[in-house]
């Protein structure tokens, strides 16, 4: 089982944005603890998605006991409304 900072890597990878998991309390997850599953993902979940959307469908299914911050182009996190394609273009600025 991978630990926190590659699977962090691993959805940024596949998903196109940058991702900081916490536990559901707020508190940081160290980068090196390991025990979470890979990402079990091969292709980007659609455009037309909102971050919202994604974290029920993706990342709550996969790591129920842990929160996510979905980052933007500037490393800022983003609201659950947003659109996956306006996310994905932030990074291209």
């Amino acid at each position: 089982m991978p630990k926190v900072g590659r699977v962090e890597l691993r959805i940024s990878q596949i998903e196109g944005f940058l991702v900081k998991i916490h536990h559901l309390d707020g508190r940081d997850v160290r980068s090196d603890r390991q025990g979470l599953p890979s990402w079990p993902y091969e292709r980007a979940a659609r455009d037309a998605w909102t971050v919202a959307d994604w974290r029920r469908e993706r990342f709550n299914a996969v790591y129920p006991g842990f929160d996510v911050d979905v980052l933007d182009g500037d490393c800022n996190p983003v609201a659950g409304q947003t659109r996956l394609e306006n996310l994905r273009e932030s990074y291209d600025d």
